[in-house]
């Protein structure tokens, strides 16, 4: 329904009820076959489906299908970073674990500081040993959830970098404004100006193969 302006009027002891949000955006409608341009694998598919998939199956890959490079970086930096931090805290827990499986075991050998790793051969005994195990262990998960953010994050990106860009969000867009008349629930016909905002649809413009 277009967008309507209303010359002023006095005010009456009435209440009116506006009707629905007059602003309205106007979109060419296109099925869900006609947005299966895509194929992967075979299987036809929307653009962004195709995006997700591939950012899915490899990280990055869906930001190269939709061509913003520039994004790699942090695509890379965000899932490395969170890895290193996963890897660095898990393979702490495992010498913390290992060490107090060596300093717990009953009779212990003889070369048995030998057995421990540099962080916990430095541990005055395993209590400190086994509070490095539940530090780390904690730390480790959290870089997981950290990793598990960052892999959907970078998936999300490139499905909505997909659907924008199937429209056109350039400076041309087409406005338009036309007298008109404008109904009222509580009174006659009113004179007022219609303006109505067309976003056009990339993909809908493209000739079919």
């Amino acid at each position: 329904m277009p967008v309507a302006l209303l010359p002023a009027f006095p005010a009456w002891a009435q209440v009116v009820t506006a009707g629905p949000d007059s602003a309205a955006v106007s979109t060419p409608a296109l099925t869900k076959e006609a947005r299966r341009t895509e194929k992967l694998f075979g299987m036809a598919m929307t653009r962004p489906k195709k995006a997700g998939l591939l950012s899915a199956m490899l990280p990055g890959a869906g930001q190269i299908y939709n061509r913003k490079y520039w994004k790699l970086p942090l695509v890379y930096g965000a899932l490395g970073g969170t890895l290193a931090g996963e890897f660095f805290y898990q393979s702490r827990y495992r010498e913390y674990v290992d060490g107090y499986t060596v300093l717990t075991t009953r009779p212990r050998a003889a070369n048995y500081r030998e057995q421990l790793g540099p962080n916990v051969a430095r541990a005055r005994d395993s209590s400190y040993v086994r509070q490095g195990i539940i530090f780390y262990r904690q730390k480790r998960d959290v870089f997981i959830a950290y990793s598990a953010l960052a892999y959907t994050m970078i998936i999300l990106d490139a499905v909505v970098d997909a659907h924008l860009k199937d429209f056109d969000i350039s400076d041309d867009l087409s406005l338009q404004w036309q007298p008109t008349l404008l109904w009222m629930p509580t009174a006659a016909l009113t004179p007022g100006l219609s303006f109505t905002l067309t976003l056009n649809n990339t993909r809908s413009r493209r000739p079919t193969e």
